[in-house]
């Protein structure tokens, strides 16, 4: 697959609903304060791009698999030329590791196509 046909499964810029879908993930790990600052800062963020791969090895979450319902939902979108909103990434220096604020489910999925995927998102 080419680098272009690769960069028609995502969106431009994540979608507006990823930013509160971020926070609410982001408050289960730091105080309601923090998570809001972090979820201002990912909307401030330039965009940049990572290898699935990287991302995964990085965020040290499992690989979900089709069997998950919101992974097959992503990867039915795919495959019918549906774009993805890129996603919103923070570096948790205290712990070394890359919290997936949102889009993982999305990331589950485009990793199963091709783990060398570059994945559009934004991180602080």
């Amino acid at each position: 697959m080419s680098k272009k046909s690769k960069k028609k499964r995502w969106l431009k810029e994540p979608e507006d609903h990823d930013y509160p879908a971020a926070e609410s993930y982001l408050t289960l790990l730091y105080d309601e304060g923090a998570a809001a600052k972090y979820a201002k800062a990912l909307c401030r963020a330039p965009m940049t791009s990572f290898a699935a791969k990287d991302i995964f090895r990085a965020s040290q979450l499992p690989l979900l698999g089709a069997n998950n319902l919101h992974v097959r939902r992503n990867q039915k979108k795919l495959a019918s030329g549906k774009k993805l909103s890129p996603l919103l990434l923070v570096r948790d220096q205290t712990h070394g590791k890359l919290i997936i604020a949102d889009g993982y489910h999305r990331m589950c999925a485009v990793y199963s196509f091709d783990e060398d995927t570059v994945v559009p998102c934004k991180i602080i």
